[in-house]
């Protein structure tokens, strides 16, 4: 038995809110066109969503995640590196800078409208566009 899900990522106070919904497929289209109408706390905005795939045999009581797709940010977010952010030299980002050097990580994305939320932008995450078919 297997069923599909995608998770839904808003702003939230510490960590991001999710918002999990069963759906057919793993239809990017369709799921951006759902986080139109999620609101979360504050009203706030999914910013990301992911898609999951849970299945179970016959003799499992609980179903085990199968299947994990990449990360896709909708196109109100915007990708920079860790260049940016030290070219910048803003005060205000100082410790973003030491955390993103700290972690390893060169590259973030983040909320351009709503709650500004920022996290790290890893290999396979997918910024998607206006149009969903030039994404990259």
């Amino acid at each position: 038995m297997e069923k599909h899900y995608v998770t839904f990522l808003s702003p939230g106070t510490f960590v991001a809110e999710d918002n999990v919904e069963e759906i057919d497929s793993w239809d990017v289209n369709k799921a951006v066109e759902r986080a139109k109408s999620i609101t979360q706390r504050y009203n706030a905005r999914p910013y990301a969503f992911y898609f999951t795939t849970r299945s179970r045999g016959e003799d499992e009581f609980e179903p085990k995640q199968a299947a994990r797709s990449a990360t896709y940010y909708l196109p109100h977010c915007k990708v920079e590196t860790v260049e940016d952010v030290r070219i910048r030299n803003d005060p205000k980002e100082e410790i973003l800078l030491r955390n993103m050097e700290n972690n390893g990580f060169n590259k973030i994305v983040t909320t351009t409208e709503g709650w500004k939320w920022t996290q790290p932008f890893r290999e396979g995450d997918v910024l998607l566009s206006k149009n969903v078919e030039e994404s990259t």
